[in-house]
This record gives structure tokens, sequence and C-alpha cells, in this order.
């Protein structure tokens, strides 16, 4: 005869099926396909825990892989290879998470089927995308991120060689992506295209660019890419540019619209530097080396907060350059002439070490409309241009190669008090009290930030 369990029996044997489901030992599994048909079934079928592994091999797609499934914050459902690049997905379709899927982890995989077919969309959630390689063909994005809270991080996007973008950060409706964190991403060789749209990374469209986007763009690396004259174009407001580098690139960072954005960090070499154009950024700590030019400044062809439509180049007005080190660039602090341009407005030009190279300032159009410049240094470089007398001192930082101060540097405590907004120097060291005048803070505190190289970043950084 069967009985019923005692009640302190019952009640223990629902505490120990709790604690399982919460730890997933129930209904976690481990998967491994070999055939995009086998990919969809593990998929369509996955729970939270759950990894999926597509054996090494070359699989062709005649249509998306969809994903709509939920992890959760503790057990993700990943979708991974037996090693990095083992697993090359080819044809006509991607990865496709669609709404409202979230917490899903696609990792090791090399993509070489067609663009537009990775993406986040609207109404998904906490996905990430790490150790992928992306050789995608033909126009379009290698990834596209519509979705919030999503993270890109360590992948390698390589060799494109058409319209498009490596990544294309989108939202819905009137509102970017936001609280993204892309970061530790290797970009490289995008070769030069005809036409608009062939940005490397595109963080918004006009449309966005009055709302709060939150993200963090970090760590990530850009070798030899040209594609069009904007290298990583920021359309939305309160994005992060920090500790990226950019080497050996034929196309500028451009704020391109948007306001609130800070980019303070990151590491110039022979690129055309960072273009500016809408309100409130503060550009802080970067280190600029034999750039063409370094800093521009735009040259408004309209006002966004007067009614003017969002595609405008928007009037840059109350940004904040201040504590960079620009070292040998052919133009260092440039605006360019416009037709008609209408210029920039209280522009605050502070602290900043000029050594080196052409004229420390070359102002096309109208002269700065209420400006703010003090406590730069100027050094050997072409002449001061179009910086008054008032702004800058004459004297040697003591530099090293790399465009740190020296033991004995005049520049180190320079300004008495701290700065509001600058907060971190190149090396990703706190600066507090005193301030020392460029990029870098003299500190005995761990380094964190530094010039990146191939090693550093993509699918195989240790």
């Amino acid at each position: 005869m069967i009985t019923s369990l005692p009640i302190h029996c019952a009640k223990r044997a629902l505490m120990l099926l709790t604690f399982l489901l919460a730890a997933g030992t129930i209904s976690a599994k481990k998967i491994r396909v070999r055939s995009i048909a086998e990919l969809q079934t593990a998929i369509n079928s996955a729970a939270p825990g759950d990894v999926i592994t597509m054996a090494s091999g070359v699989y062709t797609t005649t249509e998306d892989i969809t994903i709509n499934r939920n992890g959760t914050k503790e057990q993700p459902i990943t979708i991974t290879t037996e090693r990095t690049g083992a697993a090359e997905i080819t044809g006509a379709g991607g990865f496709k998470i669609v709404s409202p899927s979230s917490w899903i982890v696609i990792s090791g995989f090399k993509f070489t089927h067609a663009a537009n077919k990775a993406v986040m969309e609207g109404g998904t959630a906490f996905c990430r995308w790490t150790r992928n390689i992306f050789i995608n063909t033909g126009e379009g994005n290698y990834l596209t991120v519509i979705g919030n809270d999503h993270t890109v991080d360590y992948n390698t996007f390589q060799d494109k060689n058409s319209l498009g973008k490596f990544i294309g950060v989108r939202g819905t409706g009137k509102q970017i992506a936001e609280r993204l964190w892309i970061h530790h991403n290797y970009f490289h060789n995008f070769s030069p295209q005809k036409g608009n749209g062939a940005e490397a990374v595109q963080f918004g469209l006009s449309g966005y660019s009055l709302s709060s986007s939150n993200s963090i763009f970090e760590y990530n690396l850009f070798e030899n890419c040209a594609g069009e004259n904007e290298l990583l174009s920021v359309k939305s407001s309160a994005v992060t540019i920090r500790y990226n580098t950019i080497r050996d690139c034929k196309a500028q960072f451009t704020l391109r619209h948007g306001n609130f954005c800070k980019v303070y960090g990151n590491y110039f070499y022979n690129t055309p530097g960072i273009r500016i154009f809408g309100d409130d950024h503060i550009i802080y700590s970067n280190y600029f080396e034999n750039c063409k030019p370094a800093i521009n400044v735009g040259n408004g062809g309209a006002e966004v907060a007067d009614g003017a439509p969002l595609t405008s180049h928007d009037r840059p007005d109350r940004v904040v350059i201040a504590f960079n080190t620009l070292l040998n660039n052919e133009n260092n602090i440039t605006r360019t002439e416009r037709k008609e341009g209408i210029g920039s407005t209280f522009i605050t030009i502070a602290y900043n070490i000029i050594q080196g190279g052409g004229e420390a300032m070359s102002i096309q159009g109208p002269l700065y409309v209420n400006p703010t410049f003090k406590g730069n240094v100027i050094f050997n470089t072409k002449g001061a241009g179009q910086m008054p007398e008032s702004g800058y001192t004459t004297f040697d930082p003591k530099l090293t190669k790399d465009g740190h101060l020296q033991k004995g540097s005049p520049a180190i405590d320079a300004v008495k008090e701290g700065y509001p907004g600058i907060t971190a120097d190149m090396d990703g060291q706190e600066r507090k009290g005193a301030l020392d005048l460029g990029a870098d803070e003299v500190s005995v505190q761990p380094v964190t930030a530094r010039a990146l190289h191939p090693a550093d970043v993509g699918c195989n950084a240790k």
C-alpha cells in the first residue's frame, strides 16, 4: 500500500527540489550538435543553464538561426564551439536574437555568412557576443545591436570591403539602445569605400541623437580602418568613450550628433584624431601623436537647440577640451571652414600640453564666441596660431617618447586644485588634488590602461 510522506519529509523534499531547480541541476543540459538543423532544434528547447556546443566544421545556412529563449543572470543559455573559430557559419543567415530573449551568450564562432544577419533585435536584453570572429560578406553590418543591456566583448572584426559597419547600434522609436558595454574588441582592415555609410562603428542615427544611451565603449583597438571619413560615429547622447587605441586609420572619431558624451584616456596614432559637434561634451586625458589634425572643433552648420533638423552639423556649445597631450601632430587644435558656418560657442581649452608639429591652434570661420583659454603649454610648435597669449605658457614639459611626464617636469602639480569632471588620466589612474598638465598624472597607483596592441584584444586575447 502506498502511503504519503510524513509532513517533515515532504517539506524537506520540496526544499531540495526548489534548491535543485535554482541551481539548475535538473534542467541544465550540455548538448552537442553537428548540423544547423540540430542547432536550431537545440535552441528551440533550450532552458536556463544549457550549453549548446557546435562541433568543429563549416556550416552553410539558408536562413537565419533564430533565438527566442530566456536564460537567467546566474544561468545564461550558452551557444558555443569546441574552440575559438572552430565552427564556421557561412551562407545566407546568421544568429538572430528576437524579443523577448534575454541572457543569451554566443561565443567562439567564425562568421563568414552574409552581412546584416547577426542581430539583437529591440526588446532583447542582457545578451553577450564574445570571442567570435566576424568576416562577413556583402554590404551591411557585421553586427547590429538594437536591444538594451547587451555586451559585445573580445571579438575580432576584420577585412571589410563594402558599405556597412562592423557594429551598428540602433534603438527603438526615438530611443537609442541603452546601457551597452562594448569592450576589448579588435577592428582591423576596413578598406576605403565610395559613398556614405562605411563607419567602422556607428553608435546611433540622427533620430536617436537627443536620447541618452548611458553606454560604455572602452578598451577597443582600431587598426588600418579607412571605410569613410568617420571611424567611430556617435549619433546619440551620454556615451562614454575611454581607453581605446586608434592606430594608422584614415578616418576620425566623430561626435556627430548628440550631447553630454565623455571622451577620455584614448590613444590616437597617425589618424585624423577626433571631430566634435553637439553640446556639453568633455574631452580629456587623451593622447594624440602624429595626427592630422589631433582635435577638430566642428564649425556648426545650424543650432539644434533652436529647432534645426537633427541631421544638421549641430554647433558645438559648452565643450571642454582639457588635460590632453598632443605630440608632434601636423595639425593640433583646428576648426575647418564651412560655407555659412556659425562656428562654436563657450569652448574651453585648458591645461593641454601641445608639443611639436604645426601651429597650436588654427581656427577657420567665425572666431570662438565666449571661449575660455587657460593654462595650456606650447613647446616647439610652429607657433601658437590663434591661441591668445593669455591662454598658454611656453616651457619644456619634459615628456617621454610616449607622452608621459618625467621627474622634475614643471607640468607636475601645476593645477593647484581639482578640475570638474576630470577624474582619470591616460593610464587609468585617479586624478585628484593638485593636477598635472596634459594627459598623464604622475602617480604610484596601478596602471589600468595603456596603448593597446592586437594581443590585448579580440578573440585570442588572454
